[in-house]
């Protein structure tokens, strides 16, 4: 099993509007090339992701969710009324893929990027490296553990 973090604007669509749908949904509109081949190539049904709240007040991981599909052909990349619509992609050769996810656990207290910053032993992880502006990255093990650690302790201070 790998570990993921995934990160999405709340205005855009946040941990509540998966929670509301209280089934499976699709993680789309990803239109860079490594997070592409991170979704199409390296991720796996049963791989579990941090939910990521970025580019808002206090971003943070806020939550976990399992990977519950496998890559399918991103529909936006195809309608030319979506956001995400890409014309020079091919229906026979898609460029960009998606996968369905679905929460596993929403936090109560976000695991924000100062906490995530002010840990020493998370120096090396992708989302606190500069200029690092992928929506979905790889995590290893130790910092899975580590960040699901404080995680549970933000929560259970509450």
């Amino acid at each position: 099993m790998r570990h993921w973090l995934m990160k999405s604007e709340p205005a855009t669509y946040s941990i509540d509007d998966l929670a509301k749908k209280n089934v499976p949904d699709m993680w789309e509109g990803c239109r860079n090339y490594t997070v592409r081949n991170f979704i199409r190539d390296q991720m796996s049904i049963g791989d579990l992701a941090f939910f990521y709240h970025s580019s808002c007040a206090m971003p943070g991981i806020v939550g976990i969710m399992e990977i519950v599909s496998e890559a399918f052909a991103d529909p936006t990349q195809f309608d030319p009324k979506s956001h995400y619509f890409d014309p020079k992609s091919p229906l026979d050769n898609p460029r960009w893929f998606a996968r369905n996810v679905s929460l596993v656990e929403r936090w109560p207290t976000p695991v924000t990027l100062s906490d995530l910053r002010g840990e020493p032993l998370l120096a090396g992880m992708g989302v606190l490296q500069r200029g690092q502006r992928l929506s979905v990255m790889p995590v290893t093990d130790e910092e899975w553990k580590l960040v699901s650690q404080i995680g549970q302790a933000k929560s259970a201070a509450v």
